[in-house]
């Protein structure tokens, strides 16, 4: 299960953590490992309806969920197809749609209460991008 900081003090400082964490967790889980990786090792960028969003099958299998906890109706099986959908939108999030058929506050925490346990940002998606392709330096 990957922890989840809440930004207190400087939001430069946090936000840099923040995206060297989820580089790590980027290279750790979806790095294109040899062998037998699985699908859900996989974390999953979104860019919509916000970007960017970090979704990992991990966390959430290792709190009791299976695949058929989300992939029986919630979602489709293929990674990042929620976001072709018109109402991939938050609002629709708030309506128990998507991930907030969970994260309502009683099942999970609420969608409403804590964006940055899965919002990244856009500096936080440059960042990534920048890493994926191998380019060094700060993202802009």
């Amino acid at each position: 299960m990957i922890p989840v900081y809440e930004s207190r003090g400087s939001g430069r400082r946090a936000l840099r953590n923040k995206v060297i964490w989820m580089v790590l967790v980027l290279f750790c889980l979806g790095g294109g490992a040899a062998g037998g990786e699985r699908k859900q090792d996989k974390a999953i960028v979104f860019s919509k309806p916000i970007r960017a969003v970090l979704f990992e099958h991990k966390a959430h299998l290792g709190r009791g969920l299976n695949c058929d906890s989300c992939h029986s109706g919630l979602f489709e099986m293929k990674a990042g197809s929620a976001e072709s959908h018109e109402d991939f939108v938050m609002t629709s999030l708030y309506e128990g749609n998507y991930c907030g058929a969970c994260h309502n506050g009683q099942a999970a925490f609420a969608a409403k209460t804590r964006c940055t346990a899965c919002h990244i940002g856009v500096r936080g998606y440059k960042q990534l991008e920048s890493m994926r392709l191998g380019l060094s330096g700060p993202a802009r």
